[in-house]
Order: C-alpha cells, then structure tokens, then sequence
C-alpha cells in the first residue's frame, strides 16, 4: 500500500504544479504579449508546447505500458517477452515518419514567421526608425526623423511599427523586449534590424540579453509606449527643455561605464558618423583589448 501511496502524492503534487502553472500567463512576460511581434511568437511558442505535449504523452504511455506488461513476477517470466526481438517494420516505419511529421509541422509556420517578421508587423501608420546602440554598460537610441536621443529608455509610439536598427561598440550584446517580441542580436559593424510594436500605451521592460562584463546586471532599459498625440508632445517637450548632445557627453556615453537615464533634445549627424565608426572599430576604445 505504501508505493501506492507514494504515487498518488506525486501525482497530486504533479497536479498541483500544472495549475500553479496556469496563473503565470501575467507573470511570464513571454506568454502576455503586448505587441503583433509578440503575439505571432506567442502563438508559436504555444504551437511548440502542443507538440511536446504530444510527445511526452506518447513516450509516457509507453513507458507505463511497458512497465506493467512486461515487469517480473515471482516465479513467471515477463508476459510476451522476447530479448531475441532483432526488430518490427511497423514500429520502425511509425517512429521514423511520426518526428519528420512533427518537424514539418514546427518548421512550416517558423519559416513563414520568419519572413513575415522582416516587414512591418501592421501596415497601417507610417513606420518610425530608431537607432540603438549597446555600449557598456547601457543603451543609447537615436530618433533620426525627430533628431533626439535618449539613453537607457526609449519612447515610442503605440500602434506604429518600429524599425529598430541595432549596432553595438564594443562586446556583442542582445536586444531584448519580451512583451513586445523576441531578441536581436546587437553587434559592432553591423546594422541588424528587428521590427516591433506595441498595440496599446504601457511601459516595458527590455534588457541585454547577451553577457558583455560587470556591469551586464544592470543593462536594461524601459520602453515607454505612448498614444501618437502623448508621443508628439513628448518629442516637442524634449526639443523645448532637453539639453544638446555635444561631442564631449557622446565620447563619455560611448566609454564602459553605467549612467541613469538621460535625454537630449539634438544630435549632428556627424555623432552617428562617429558611433558607426568606434563600432567597427571598438578594440581602439580606452580600456578595451
């Protein structure tokens, strides 16, 4: 009686654990998505569960019937066992095609997202493109149409599909916003581009998803999502009180070290010259090898 006992407490705690399980849709970033980029992975990732599902079920009924039919009894030899088995054309045909089925059936919808995610996600409203670059130890995003930059947050527009163009100087490091989508990798010399939106006002955490050094904990950033008129004002306020970025504060951003969040109402074109160019060149920074 005791096994049995011990059985049935497992599979309660088991249960137990799988509707704890089902309240954390609003803790887990990943499964609330906010965005048309998240809800596409969402579906995905949903999709990938079924499958696993599937195959756990499967491998579990099997090992459980395999468990009672063939188990050794006092004095009988298991029920049907053969060790000299050398094989079964059946099983061997189904265990074979099964998996191939199950691959087709991920890879189909995953290469089709793929390629959908390399356009804006909605085609109403015009498209705004925002530069960001990772720097160590935080994140600096130019506004190219509205001539601004901030550091360590970015505001944007909700219902607008965003063209983030991604770069980095120094380290490689990942561009990560779960509740709006999934990551891109930020690397130096390169303009890697990742498309995301938020379909309604809120703000969202985003962070480094790569490890660039000591200061890797606390590389994250907010993303501030705004109604088009709270978005407008916001850029004219910014325009109105922000400081000017000048030459000297943009060497300063682009050293490893860790700032707040700072705002600036203008940049020269000739900063984002330089930013491409320490990019591409990121072993000539002071401090790096």
């Amino acid at each position: 009686m005791r096994p049995r006992k011990k059985s049935t407490k497992l599979g309660l705690a088991v249960i137990a654990s799988l509707l704890l399980l089902t309240g954390c849709g609003q803790r887990i970033t990943v499964l609330n998505p906010q965005g048309p980029v998240a809800r596409q992975e969402y579906h995905l990732i949903i999709l990938s569960i079924v499958i696993m599902s599937f195959v756990l079920a499967v491998v579990m009924t099997i090992f459980i019937y395999v468990l009672v039919k063939f188990r050794a009894r006092p004095g009988k030899d298991p029920e049907g066992y053969n060790p000299e088995l050398a094989g079964y054309g059946k099983l061997e045909i189904i265990w074979t095609v099964v998996p191939i089925l199950m691959m087709i059936a991920l890879a189909v919808p995953t290469v089709k997202m793929i390629y959908r995610l390399q356009h804006p996600p909605t085609p109403t409203g015009d498209p705004m493109t925002i530069q960001v670059t990772s720097v160590d130890w935080k994140w600096i995003f130019e506004y190219p149409q509205q001539g601004i930059e901030t550091v360590n947050y970015v505001a944007i527009p909700a219902g607008i599909p965003v063209d983030f163009k991604l770069s980095a100087v120094g380290p490689m490091n990942s561009f990560w916003v779960p509740a709006l989508g999934g990551q891109e990798y930020a690397m130096p010399g390169m303009n890697m581009p990742l498309w995301l939106e938020a379909s309604n006002p809120g703000t969202y955490l985003g962070w480094g998803a790569n490890f660039t050094g000591a200061g890797f904990a606390d590389m994250h950033f907010n993303v501030l999502s705004k109604s088009q008129n709270a978005f407008n004002q916001w850029v004219s306020n910014v325009k109105q009180t922000a400081p000017k970025l000048t030459e000297v504060t943009y060497r300063k951003l682009l050293q490893p070290g860790e700032v707040p969040t700072m705002t600036f109402s203008s940049m020269d074109s000739q900063f984002t010259q330089m930013n491409a160019e320490m990019s591409s060149l990121s072993q000539t920074i002071p401090g790096k090898q």
